[in-house]
């Protein structure tokens, strides 16, 4: 009987924390999702990172169609996290340096709309503190070049195929190739350093 009052409060203290805890989501575009995945997945508050594409006009496209540029949508990332522990502000900051801002339609090597950079704003709030962090790049006159990245309210955000989840986890060999043969380190260190 005592096991059972134990089990039963420490479920009922599990279920007030969880209704208390609230959590908001980011959704953002930066070339190659399993690279934008990995800049996101460790940090503490973010809850769950998921690969995905989001920004154009077919409904729950495939990979297959996104990255051979029959939609227009983007390859990107939905971010949940907890606003107690990590902000918005905070993520844009991330978001910033892991991607290069003053190129459309690409990042490092990936060619085309779908590996656009791009930050998708889910309200009013999101959007004033994404339209402050890029005027802030511009103010501070980091580059040379435009920062090019828009900032466009969010559309639907559809998750791509199981085997592109975690895929940094599940293929490290591969994913460290492909990040090296690409350049995204080299250049982001060129832009952000």
């Amino acid at each position: 009987m005592k096991r059972i009052l134990i089990f039963t409060l420490i479920f009922w203290v599990s279920m007030v924390q969880a209704e208390e805890r609230k959590t908001e989501t980011a959704i953002f575009a930066g070339g190659c999702f399993w690279c934008m995945e990995s800049a996101f997945q460790e940090l503490d508050g973010v809850l769950r990172v998921t690969s995905g594409f989001t920004g154009g006009d077919t409904d729950n496209p495939s990979y297959s169609q996104v990255s051979s540029g029959s939609t227009t949508h983007a390859e990107a990332v939905e971010i949940e996290f907890d606003p107690t522990k990590i902000s918005y502000k905070k993520l844009l900051d991330i978001y910033w340096k892991n991607t290069d801002p003053t190129v459309t339609n690409r990042q490092f090597c990936d060619v085309g709309s779908q590996y656009r950079p791009e930050i998708f704003y889910l309200s009013d709030e999101q959007k004033k503190l994404a339209e402050d962090s890029k005027a802030e790049i511009i103010r501070t006159k980091k580059f040379e070049e435009d920062v090019l990245t828009p900032i466009t309210k969010a559309s639907a955000f559809y998750p791509a195929e199981e085997y592109h989840q975690d895929f940094y986890k599940k293929n490290p060999i591969r994913y460290k190739s492909y990040r090296f043969g690409c350049g995204r380190d080299q250049r982001l260190r060129q832009l952000w350093e």
